[in-house]
């Protein structure tokens, strides 16, 4: 009877201890800011590197300094770099703070940089979108066979509705989060190259290298409450 209730003490005591451990692993892991530039082989600033780490979806892209940021990056996160149409994958390995070298070869060059992960927070808050979208690559909407680039993402992106008007010079109606007001314009915000315009109508849909669709564009403040449409053109691309 005694051998029994030590075996009790000490299976109480191990489930104790499993806990303080799992604690302190949780602990250890946890999601904090992370900063970043990438460079070429000369050190010329890449501007549009998509960056991201478990979901392409969160995601953001190196401004022209070459410069980004994320909010949500674990110590053993990987970190997964886009450009001209080669992937990179870089261990974080605990480190804030990153310059990347994209070469000519599929393995880059990252070293840890203190002073960019101490810019801190407030760097990294206005440069990530930690916001759902849907990307759409600009050869798949040329492939459609329409020559107008709203046309061309009918049925491309769920929830995306867009009614044709039939009648030149009127842009078709477009809604990506629906009727969100009865007497309000519901039409989502249009940004090309970073520049909010009034209108998509005037893009060859051939220039177009993606299209981003984000349902929440809360980054745009007030603008963005009806969602937005994001296109970066092949123009926009090289500057």
């Amino acid at each position: 009877m005694k051998n029994l209730g030590k075996i009790c003490v000490l299976l109480l005591l191990a489930g104790c201890w499993q806990s303080a451990e799992a604690k302190k692993t949780k602990a250890s892991e946890q999601h904090v800011y992370f900063n970043g530039v990438v460079t070429d082989a000369f050190k010329s600033p890449l501007k549009g590197v998509r960056v991201y780490t478990r979901s392409r979806s969160y995601s953001t892209r190196t401004n022209k300094e070459g410069k980004f940021g994320l909010t949500d990056v674990g110590e053993g996160d990987t970190l997964h770099l886009e450009y001209q149409k080669q992937h990179y994958a870089i261990p974080v390995q605990g480190r804030r703070g990153m310059r990347i070298v994209l070469g000519d070869q599929l393995v880059p060059q990252a070293s840890e940089d203190q002073e960019l992960a101490d810019i801190g927070y407030g760097f990294v808050k206005r440069r990530e979108k930690v916001i759902s979208s849907s990307g759409i690559p600009g050869e798949v909407l040329a492939r459609t066979g329409k020559t107008n680039l709203l046309d061309a993402m009918i049925g491309l992106v769920p929830g995306l509705y867009v009614v044709p008007n039939g009648r030149p010079g009127i842009s078709p109606t477009v809604r990506i989060r629906g009727e969100n007001s009865i007497l309000a314009d519901c039409t989502p915000l249009f940004v090309v190259d970073g520049v909010v315009t009034p209108s998509l109508d005037y893009l060859n849909i051939h220039d177009v290298e993606s299209v981003e669709v984000l349902k929440d564009a809360s980054i745009y403040g007030v603008r963005g409450a009806n969602g937005a449409i994001l296109v970066h053109t092949k123009t926009g691309k090289r500057k």
